[in-house]
């Protein structure tokens, strides 16, 4: 009788959610599914048949964070004190890190109490700042190409979105005589990310001059995203380190790259006081402060990695990688600049493919390596394949391997 009068209900709720018809906001017909997460899932498939994929696809660091900062987050994680709510303008401790950090490195001065904030990753910044400056329809600069999130984000909180070129020729820098014939009247932001992602353009003084400029011109703030500065790069610079820039921009800074912590989600952004604490009154509605342990280990990581832990992490380990991924450009057919930094490397694609998803269709599926059609990153990077450096050298080695076999049996 229970069975029978459950099953009853079961069916009178099936009814009622089909009358229902509940259909999500508007804003989800705005973006897709992130790549990544989409293609993903195939390559799971693909490993679940037993192919056995190589991810070259990915930036997420393999390798550890230094051993004071595992010892760290272990040593607060045992105090019972430690697991409360902690403060979303994040600790002391932290704070006063990240300013060390950026005076240390960038030989940039930043008030810990008024011109930092942690963010739980650079991403989540650039939710926070787009809600601190942009009304819906008001529009934003953003990079082609460039990390689609800026795109997305963007389009989801109702911003308008304004696409500037960057190319090959131009050192992947932005064109400011084509950025100065368009009409800016209601742009707000523009995003820019030096060095580059996804093209390894490499910071320059000159183009963090001219942004600042432009800025101030413009009354348009700029938001350099700077997570790669330390990767295969002797020289880290910041957008900062221009007079006058915290007065009309905002910098991002993260530990997913240059700490190798990209799970820990620690991030930062370093403006004037001003914009600190718009940020602030968006971020104390949205979330709490990180766990403590994070906090204090991220702190432990940016007093204390040295010159040389930073060499070997970011520079030494990945230059041995860059080589073998170079030869596998080669026997794609690609071209790249051997100038290029950070861990990812960008190439050319040949003529005689039709775009850049034909290479990395063939790659996935003969070669059984997965890497990073540039087309994700918007239409200037169509003809070109991105490889991340964040695997092991022997399995990078063994894609070279892979794919000079499958160019054997074509």
């Amino acid at each position: 009788m229970k069975r029978a009068k459950h099953a009853q209900n079961s069916k009178l709720t099936i009814q009622n959610s089909k009358l229902m018809k509940i259909q999500p906001a508007d804003r989800l017909s705005l973006v897709q599914e992130y790549y990544f997460s989409r293609k993903l899932k195939e390559v799971a498939k693909l490993n679940a048949e037993g192919k056995d994929i190589i991810s070259l696809a990915i930036g997420s660091p393999d390798m550890p964070p230094s051993q004071q900062t595992i010892d760290k987050l272990c040593e607060v994680a045992s105090k019972p004190e430690a697991h409360g709510y902690q403060p979303t303008m994040g600790t002391p401790e932290l704070r006063e890190a990240m300013a060390g950090f950026y005076k240390r490195w960038y030989n940039v001065d930043v008030d810990p109490k008024t011109e930092v904030q942690p963010l739980i990753g650079s991403k989540e910044g650039i939710l926070h700042v787009t809600l601190a400056f942009v009304n819906p329809g008001e529009q934003v600069l953003v990079p082609n190409p460039g990390y689609p999130t800026y795109t997305s984000l963007s389009k989801i909180l109702g911003a308008e979105i304004v696409n500037y070129n960057l190319r090959e020729d131009n050192g992947w820098q932005p064109d400011f005589d084509e950025l100065e014939k368009m009409d800016l009247s209601r742009v707000r932001l523009m995003w820019t990310n030096y060095p580059n992602m996804p093209t390894g353009g490499n910071a320059r003084r000159e183009t963090y001059e001219r942004l600042v400029a432009f800025a101030k011109k413009h009354n348009i703030v700029v938001v350099n995203d700077n997570p790669y500065s330390f990767i295969l790069n002797d020289k880290p610079m910041s957008l900062l380190q221009v007079p006058g820039a915290k007065d009309c921009c905002i910098e991002f800074n993260s530990m997913s790259k240059s700490h190798n912590m990209p799970g820990w989600r620690v991030g930062m952004c370093v403006s004037n006081p001003t914009f600190i604490s718009w940020i602030l009154k968006i971020k104390s509605n949205i979330d709490s402060g990180t766990f403590r342990g994070i906090q204090l280990a991220a702190a432990e990581a940016y007093n204390t990695n040295t010159p040389e832990w930073h060499r070997e992490a970011n520079i030494t380990t990945y230059r041995r990688r860059r080589d073998i991924a170079e030869q596998i450009m080669t026997e794609l057919g690609c071209t790249f600049d051997p100038n290029q930094v950070g861990m990812f490397l960008w190439g050319k694609i040949p003529e005689k493919y039709k775009d850049c998803e034909e290479l990395t269709e063939r790659v996935l599926h003969e070669a059984m390596v997965f890497i990073t059609p540039g087309f994700i990153f918007g239409s200037n990077g169509q003809r070109y394949i991105r490889i991340s450096l964040c695997a092991k050298d022997e399995k990078i080695q063994e894609a070279l391997e892979r794919v000079k076999l499958m160019n054997d049996n074509k």
